[in-house]
């Protein structure tokens, strides 16, 4: 019996909540992970796990024995690692993931940049919407956007990026500019779903976080087409300031009730502390870091410098 391999996939067992789904994330038959924590337990005359039809438990030896495991095979990744030289020069392979529009204009640019200068690291960029476990997924380096949970991982503040409400000059000449969020009740909205809830957007008044109803005309499933649809006019819309910067440079959208947006949502790089941080890791957290603060900073300054106030018409203003 391969011990490392078997504690490898008890591990796996334990933290998939199941044999099948231990299975589906290593590529190994049930049989096979049914009979390799079968040998262990074997080997070990004791029992590890209690099963039944709908849970596993660890025994108390079993408890033992899975941090055990999880010391020894860190232990021995970090010996590979240096062995391979990790820890010597930045090379061999990094998994980071961003968020998929910030991950496409800003991430890309400066890994590309990275590439360039570390041509014995590689790169596997993972965009997506949805939060990845970084242990789990073998994910080196996230970056995610909003406030981060308490965990034994490491965070490094990269800026802040606001939420927005938007709509297109069109629009507005239409339907005339909102002056408090209690306004958007009046106006056609277009909501994101994965962004904010259907029906509400939240805002800050007098210092007050507030819930505002909105009626959503089109509700979409991801910013872009939110985006598409307030530049077509459909109505106003709610998203990230980074996913309309080319809207603002070119007029496409105008920016509303500025006053009464949330708090920013911080920008962090989110990494694991277990171990040593490898040379590759700490080469990129060192580069990569300050561009996208930089990067950051600007897009802010865009936002800044081609926005003027909507005001709203005095049609729309008689009407209220």
């Amino acid at each position: 019996m391969n011990r490392l391999e078997a504690m490898g996939v008890l591990l796996a067992v334990i933290d998939a909540g199941s044999l099948s789904a231990a299975g589906r994330k290593l590529g190994m038959p049930l049989a096979t992970v049914s009979r390799k924590v079968s040998d262990l337990e074997a080997e070990l005359k004791t029992r590890l796990l209690i099963r039944s039809t709908r849970q596993l438990t660890l025994t108390e030896a079993g408890r033992g024995y899975v941090a055990a495991c999880r010391r020894i095979l860190e232990e021995v990744n970090e010996a590979e690692r240096a062995a391979a030289g990790e820890y010597s020069a930045p090379r061999g392979d990094l998994v980071v993931t961003a968020p998929i529009v910030f991950g496409r204009l800003h991430v890309l640019p400066v890994l590309i940049e990275f590439l360039r200068a570390y041509p014995q690291v590689n790169v596997r960029l993972v965009l997506g919407d949805r939060i990845v476990n970084l242990l789990e997924d073998h994910v080196d380096l996230a970056l995610r956007i909003g406030s981060l949970p308490d965990s034994g991982l490491v965070a490094t503040q990269l800026g802040s990026i606001r939420r927005v409400v938007c709509a297109s000059p069109d629009y507005l000449s239409k339907a005339g500019a909102p002056a408090t969020p209690r306004d958007l009740a009046a106006h056609q909205c277009i909501s994101f779903e994965l962004f904010a809830t259907a029906n509400t957007w939240r805002f800050t008044v007098e210092g007050a976080d507030i819930s505002v109803p909105i009626h959503p005309r089109l509700i979409v499933s991801t910013a872009e087409a939110a985006i598409d649809g307030a530049i077509a006019g459909v109505g106003i819309t709610c998203v990230l300031s980074y996913q309309i910067e080319s809207a603002m440079r070119t007029g496409a959208l105008r920016l509303l009730l500025e006053s009464f947006e949330p708090l920013p949502l911080p920008v962090s790089f989110l990494y694991s502390s277990q171990g040593r941080l490898p040379l590759k890791l700490r080469a990129l957290l060192d580069f990569a870091a300050p561009r996208l603060r930089i990067r950051l900073q600007q897009a802010q300054a865009t936002l800044d410098s081609v926005h003027a106030p909507v005001r709203t018409p005095r049609r729309a203003r008689k009407k209220r």
